[in-house]
């Protein structure tokens, strides 16, 4: 096979093991998708502790049933500035996969808006936006009736050593 064909290969491979169910939220009037299998739950507001020194993007943690969990603002974590939390603002607990470990935590996000089912057809491979700009985290693009989805790689919206400091915080 040649190079060319074993790389498009590779690409379909990809994109068809995208496809599934995915979480769909609104943040900064764009739309995203996290796959429904790094989901654990949904949960309303809740009082954040917060805790000095961490990045920005870190809001603190929560008690969720006994259990504490570090809260990260995924519109401060891909520098979109900050918004008032309002009654949609929603916490989704997520199980990371890291470097050694799994670790759970919240990500706060404008809106929750459903579940779909996506289909590879459905899917775009991420754009390239030149060397400046990381779109590592970026599954792909998925085209939808109501316009086009962000799908995300949850396990790399955060770098390694992040993902480090939210399990030590929790």
């Amino acid at each position: 096979m040649s190079q060319p064909a074993k790389t498009m290969d590779t690409m379909i491979k990809s994109i068809n093991d995208k496809e599934g169910k995915y979480l769909t939220f609104n943040l900064a009037g764009e739309q995203y998708g996290i796959g429904i299998l790094k989901v654990r739950e949904i949960i309303g507001m809740m009082p954040i502790t917060s805790i000095p020194q961490v990045p920005e993007f870190v809001k603190g943690v929560i008690n969720l049933r006994g259990k504490i969990i570090s809260v990260l603002d995924l519109r401060l974590r891909f520098g979109m500035g900050t918004k008032d939390y309002t009654e949609r603002t929603c916490i989704i607990v997520v199980e990371v996969s890291g470097y050694s470990t799994k670790v759970a935590m919240g990500i706060a996000v404008d809106s929750v808006s459903e579940v779909l089912n996506i289909k590879s057809a459905e899917i775009e491979p991420t754009p390239t936006f030149g060397a400046s700009v990381n779109t590592e985290y970026v599954l792909g693009l998925a085209k939808t009736e109501g316009g086009v989805k962000i799908l995300l790689d949850i396990d790399r919206v955060l770098g390694e050593e992040e993902l480090d400091l939210m399990q030590k915080i929790a």
